[in-house]
């Protein structure tokens, strides 16, 4: 599935607007999600979760568009995502 794109939201007046949800207990670090969000939505924490690991956050919640990239690559299945489509 592809994102749509500028152009395409702005022709049909619709704002796509998504929130993620990241479990930093169940993640791993393996930044997988940083590197498939095309938006640049996410970074790595440097802190340490309970299991030693340095977990994702969403650092830049407003850029998120829903498109789930991260979700589909999260080996750990630590990531949820949460879309609204207004017109």
């Amino acid at each position: 599935m592809n994102s749509p794109s500028k152009k395409q939201l702005a022709s049909d007046h619709t704002l796509i607007k998504g929130k993620i949800r990241i479990n930093s207990e169940l993640c791993k670090g393996c930044t997988y999600c940083v590197d498939a969000c095309p938006l640049g939505v996410i970074s790595m924490r440097t802190r340490f979760n309970k299991s030693g690991f340095f977990p994702a956050v969403a650092e830049h919640m407003e850029k998120c568009t829903g498109c789930a990239m991260c979700a589909r690559m999260c080996p750990e299945i630590a990531i949820k995502v949460y879309r609204d489509t207004k017109k």
